[in-house]
């Protein structure tokens, strides 16, 4: 079941808030998503307090040139993969002095999938003092479907980050 925006607002407040208390800022790096996690981010008054950094990076140039992914990781895994999530998780953090980042990379559909790798394939990577975590998830439904579940659960990954720091 997909969060409304009401409900995907309301734990980038409680982020944002949480953030805030500690003074740390977060930073994001979005393939299939498009942007819609710093959109929500930024959806919340006062959030250039605690965010800074938005990179979409949908095409695997633009994670080569913006977050320092290795060409060769792309060509050996694919963007859609642990390693890459990985790799633009740090290179957004790195790049942007942040304290936590998130980046997350699928396959949101309607094309796209294959036996390996479905539609609603999303990998996430979240970066925090404590090092990088990552995990994949298969979301069902349509190509609204997958984002809109691809940013719930990247925002609660964050919100985790900050619990358990």
């Amino acid at each position: 079941m997909s969060l409304t925006d009401s409900e995907l607002g309301y734990i980038a407040s409680d982020l944002g808030a949480a953030l805030l208390a500690r003074g740390w800022k977060v930073a994001c790096a979005e393939s299939c998503t498009g942007g819609w996690i710093a959109k929500t981010l930024t959806d919340i008054p006062g959030s250039s307090a605690w965010f800074g950094w938005g990179l979409v990076t949908y095409a695997n140039d633009s994670k080569v040139a913006l977050l320092d992914v290795p060409i060769a990781m792309l060509d050996v895994y694919g963007a859609v993969s642990e390693p890459v999530v990985r790799a633009m998780a740090d290179g957004v953090k790195r790049r942007s002095g942040a304290e936590l980042a998130v980046s997350v990379s699928g396959i949101a559909g309607p094309d796209g999938g294959s036996v390996k790798k479905p539609i609603g394939t999303v990998w996430f990577a979240w970066s925090g003092p404590a090092g990088i975590e990552a995990q994949v998830h298969r979301f069902e439904g349509d190509r609204e479907s997958v984002r809109r579940a691809s940013v719930a659960r990247a925002l609660q990954g964050l919100q985790m980050l900050l619990t358990d720091s």
